[in-house]
């Protein structure tokens, strides 16, 4: 056996004598010297050094046969849990890979065998190469998988909001996404378009989060539903996103308080959106509440009710004979005298009584669109059908 064979052999074993030296110098230098390891729980921390221990003894390992491709960071974080992937960053993992080369270089001189202490340092250099580019692989892969996880997690809250099962487990859920539960909530609704794939709904939902800070992405068959939070005008947010649906109605549910009434803002712009087709010339977007006429065709309850609630109620309990003002106007065409004959009135006072309506309302009787929606209500509370 040649002097340098047995040299080389006296170096590995040197090596594995030296592992609990060159251990303690590099939990010594993570106390010292690595601030974010300071920061992580105690049992996170217990993790990174068992992280750090199995490199250095990896290493060790192929060192003793350096034909063999280096053992990468998979190896290293097998005693720790996936979710640890969380805790520390790769930039934190190949801060580790960094300090454990300083360690073995610093320590060279001490553990090699005379004469060999460069074939250790320049092994150490060439084990860290290949423990990084396998650190970038384990990153990639936790991030598709957490990412595909996301988005069915995703998936299922957008139609939990859909359904209305607003539970605890449900604000977990949430929470787990991201969200932060700042400012309101508001919901909106419309067609996909066909190049909404994975690669373009990422860039929706960064987009919204632009806009908004808070967003949630659903795809429901060939509708679009986005779930905006924030402390902003969320109205605005949703209008610079119209432009990411597809064609036909954008519906805009409710502005809520909360993600506990999101379900609310939801239902309000599902039916919105399945009564649009009845207003051919409804603007793009659209706020749900403007529909409500053609909700109450479909046979929206909710509708009903607003209607009754906002318009006929306020005009019965009113003075002035406005709601018998408003009916016969409705009634004779829409026409101010034929109300005034009607009424043996002025068609001045008709006006006037008109103008009070629409303080009351919020909806204007002079105005073609606006007047439907009153004679729809008016309708409704003269059948007695507000449920």
């Amino acid at each position: 056996m040649s002097s340098s064979t047995v040299s080389r052999d006296e170096n590995v074993r040197r090596v594995r004598d030296g592992l609990g030296l060159l251990t303690a110098a590099a939990m010594r230098r993570l106390d010292e010297e690595v601030h974010w390891y300071r920061q992580l729980p105690a049992e996170d921390r217990s993790y990174v050094a068992l992280v750090a221990q199995s490199g250095i003894t990896s290493f060790a390992t192929w060192f003793a046969d350096p034909t063999q491709t280096p053992h990468g960071v998979g190896e290293m974080f097998a005693a720790a849990p996936p979710e640890l992937t969380r805790s520390i960053s790769l930039q934190h993992t190949l801060q580790l890979v960094r300090l454990m080369v300083d360690v073995v270089e610093s320590n060279s001189d001490q553990i090699a065998a005379p004469g060999f202490e460069r074939e250790l340092r320049e092994s150490v250099l060439r084990y860290s190469r290949e423990v990084a580019f396998s650190a970038a692989e384990v990153y990639a892969r936790a991030a598709e998988v957490r990412g595909a996880w996301d988005a069915r997690l995703e998936a299922l809250v957008v139609d939990a909001i859909v359904r209305g099962d607003t539970d605890d487990a449900l604000r977990s859920r949430i929470s787990a996404l991201g969200w932060s539960g700042r400012g309101q909530v508001l919901v909106v609704v419309g067609e996909t378009t066909d190049s909404l794939d994975d690669v373009a709904t990422a860039e929706l939902r960064r987009a919204a989060r632009r806009a908004a800070g808070d967003t949630l992405v659903g795809i429901h068959g060939d509708r679009l539903v986005l779930v905006l939070g924030g402390e902003g005008d969320l109205v605005a947010a949703a209008t610079a996103l119209v432009g990411r649906f597809g064609p036909g109605p954008v519906v805009f549910g409710g502005v809520v308080p909360s993600m506990g009434e999101a379900t609310a803002s939801a239902r309000s712009a599902l039916a919105g959106l399945a009564a649009a087709p009845a207003w051919p010339q409804a603007p793009r977007p659209v706020l749900a509440d403007d529909l409500l006429p053609e909700r109450v065709l479909t046979g929206d309850v909710t509708a009903r009710r607003t209607l009754v609630a906002q318009a006929y109620r306020p005009l019965q309990e009113a003075t002035g004979s406005v709601l018998e003002t408003l009916s016969a106007y409705l009634g004779t065409g829409r026409s101010l005298e034929a109300a005034a004959r009607r009424l043996y009135v002025h068609p001045n006072t008709v006006r006037y009584r008109l103008r009070k309506v629409s303080e009351i309302t919020g909806w204007d009787p002079l105005d073609a669109r606006e007047s439907f929606v009153l004679q729809v209500a008016l309708a409704l509370g003269q059948l007695g059908t507000d449920g």
